[in-house]
């Protein structure tokens, strides 16, 4: 059974994730890695936080010469900006000064600070908010990026792009290929046209101390069908891949397939009809459900939506209180995005990855990646 754990505060020493359960010979190619974290770090209307850490990503334990052990596989991403903040995030004595300085008491809508804050019995935000910050994601997309080549080892790949940013929405509909190769990276839309808009709306935002959020679609090809289960409702592919995007920091809506837009229409049109040849075995001509029916995989693409609030760290603070004193306040304003729906579409590609790792995974078993790989051909499409 695989199993992932990770660990870290935004301004603390490192980001650390353990991985459990990954099978021996598993080649790893750590500038793939590096690769997925530069991206997650892209994007117009990132600030300036990706430019101080530059993150690269160290594999500490469970691999040898390139390839898994079968033992735990540690990484870690050493935060640089800790070198600013150790006085008051030490783990012994910190400076009381320094900690007062960067008390945070002035909560901010839309984000963990208040009612963390209650749960934890803290009476500075800090202690909630440096867990909560979306900087967490920089270790699930280190771990999402072992889980990729897992996958890949198998001939299940991976993608996505970006559908909407802040009411700039991309309603066609693009062959995988397309999706994996025509993407702007300053956006990751696949439309010019649409991308230039999206980029002149996040200049107006950034102006206006304000932020943007969006719709990401990830889509996942050569995952053959019976993963999941229809039996219990916990092991169910579609839920468990919901559950997966919504743990992601800002995302406040999930779709698989049509969606949300299948309340919309007839029957008729919402369920792909089911047609059989020997050359191509069961088939389907649409794909509505998004490669999920019954909670299992069906063998075609799968198609995820994920729905991005704006960030709630506006650089113009909404109106909160202060829990020092109980009085109105403007919220605080860390340093922050104005956008972040690049790195948005990547985190999501990560945790799909690891939903899906997990459920080859629980299906196949398998002690080295031969056996996993003789397993996985052996299965009908």
């Amino acid at each position: 059974m695989m199993k992932l754990t990770t660990a870290g505060e935004s301004h603390g020493k490192a980001l650390v994730a353990i991985l459990e359960g990954l099978p021996a010979h598993l080649h790893l190619d750590i500038e793939r890695l590096q690769e997925d974290l530069a991206i997650r770090q892209s994007g117009y209307g990132r600030g300036g936080r990706q430019k101080i850490e530059k993150d690269r990503v160290e594999i500490l334990t469970g691999v040898r010469n390139g390839e898994t052990l079968g033992s735990p596989v540690t990484l870690c991403i050493y935060n640089k900006d800790y070198a600013n903040w150790e006085s008051c995030m030490s783990d012994g004595a910190c400076d009381e000064q320094a900690m007062a300085a960067k008390a945070l008491t002035k909560v901010r809508p839309g984000h963990a600070d208040l009612t963390g804050m209650k749960k934890f019995a803290q009476d500075d935000a800090r202690n909630v908010l440096e867990r909560a910050s979306a900087r967490e994601t920089a270790i699930r997309v280190a771990a999402g990026g072992v889980y990729k080549q897992y996958l890949s080892a198998l001939g299940v790949e991976i993608t996505g792009y970006v559908r909407e940013i802040c009411g700039v929405a991309d309603e066609k509909e693009y062959a995988f290929d397309a999706v994996r190769t025509g993407k702007d990276p300053e956006t990751g839309m696949v439309d010019r046209a649409l991308s230039a808009q999206a980029k002149e709306k996040i200049t107006v935002l950034k102006q206006a101390g304000d932020t943007a959020g969006g719709v990401v679609e990830v889509r996942v090809r050569g995952l053959k069908s019976g993963f999941g289960n229809v039996m219990t409702y916990g092991e169910k592919l579609d839920a468990r891949l919901a559950q997966g995007l919504m743990s992601i920091q800002a995302v406040k809506g999930v779709e698989i397939g049509m969606g949300f837009g299948v309340a919309k229409t007839s029957g008729k049109d919402v369920h792909d009809e089911i047609f059989y040849s020997k050359e191509k075995g069961y088939y389907r001509k649409s794909n509505n459900a998004g490669g999920l029916e019954g909670g299992m995989s069906n063998g075609e693409e799968l198609v995820l939506r994920a729905a991005m609030k704006p960030i709630p760290t506006l650089m113009r603070g909404l109106q909160t209180v202060d829990t020092a004193t109980g009085e109105a306040a403007k919220a605080a304003s860390e340093r922050s995005d104005v956008c972040a729906i690049v790195a948005m579409e990547t985190i999501a590609e990560a945790v799909v990855a690891q939903v899906l790792a997990f459920a080859v995974s629980e299906r196949l078993g398998g002690d080295t990646m031969e056996q996993v790989t003789a397993r996985y051909q052996e299965l009908e499409a």
